[in-house]
């Protein structure tokens, strides 16, 4: 089985305690095709095309800018730890074992629309560039046209070592649909995180995409390799809701926290 995940807007370059050497990303060739073209956008194309401010779009030129299309960056830093955001922090790979992150490498993969696929020790430059994205290339007229089945086609290879052909997709729509079912022909599972209030339950973005990045460490921490085992989630006062579930969608709801003090 394997777990998806969506990349972080946000990066943390600080360093990072693991025993683990970074891996290579294996689209390469892909990679640097796409960074050619973004090279030649503007701040103001890439305002223009990731809706962005002025600052992040100046800061993401730049990123670009100083892209080493060598593949070889001393900025470079793996990929699970590199990504800083809500499902991230949910994650918490920078406090998983060196045993945990070896088998989450195995087992976890991240949808990136620079990169493809990355495993968690895959290194990665800084950069910016959401899969939704329109970037005209050779390919087409933005990145769900450029990857094609290239995406799917990879999953399904790593795939092809598990017992269990099951993808645990905790991907956002924007990322799962650069996946090509067709090429992946994988039974595929998903799921969703609810919160109770004042006799209302309902999901809320944040905690969504925390709970997305917190089942994800729970898998790999606990080595879950079978879709029958994920309905023992129960990381973060998460249960499973068995009334309120799917055969495909797993639904977990809890009492919703009180928010945190300033």
């Amino acid at each position: 089985m394997l777990t998806l995940l969506s990349p972080a807007k946000k990066l943390n370059y600080d360093p990072a305690a693991t025993a683990l050497e970074a891996t290579r990303p294996r689209l390469t060739d892909d990679t640097l095709e796409l960074a050619k073209v973004a090279k030649t956008q503007s701040a103001d194309d890439l305002k223009r095309l990731m809706h962005i401010s002025d600052n992040l779009a100046s800061l993401n030129a730049e990123r670009f800018k100083s892209f080493n299309l060598q593949g070889q960056s001393n900025s470079a830093k793996s990929a699970g730890l590199a990504f800083d955001g809500d499902v991230y922090w949910g994650l918490e790979a920078k406090s998983m074992s060196d045993d945990d992150l070896a088998y989450a490498q195995d087992h976890l993969r991240i949808l990136s629309g620079l990169y493809g696929v990355l495993r968690p020790l895959d290194a990665i430059q800084p950069y910016r560039l959401e899969m939704g994205t329109k970037l005209a290339t050779a390919r087409g007229k933005s990145l769900y046209e450029f990857w094609g089945s290239a995406i799917g086609d990879l999953l399904k290879t790593d795939l092809s070592g598990h017992e269990d052909q099951s993808i645990m997709n905790l991907a956002s729509n924007e990322y799962f649909k650069a996946v090509d079912k067709k090429a992946l022909g994988a039974t595929i599972l998903s799921a969703k995180f609810l919160e109770e209030k004042e006799g209302k339950i309902r999901p809320v973005q944040y905690y969504t995409k925390f709970g997305r990045g917190l089942m994800a460490r729970w898998i790999m921490t606990n080595r879950v390799d079978r879709a029958q085992g994920l309905k023992d989630f129960n990381l973060g006062g998460y249960k499973y809701d068995k009334a309120l579930s799917s055969e495909t969608e797993l639904v977990f709801a809890r009492p919703q926290p009180a928010p945190k003090k300033k």
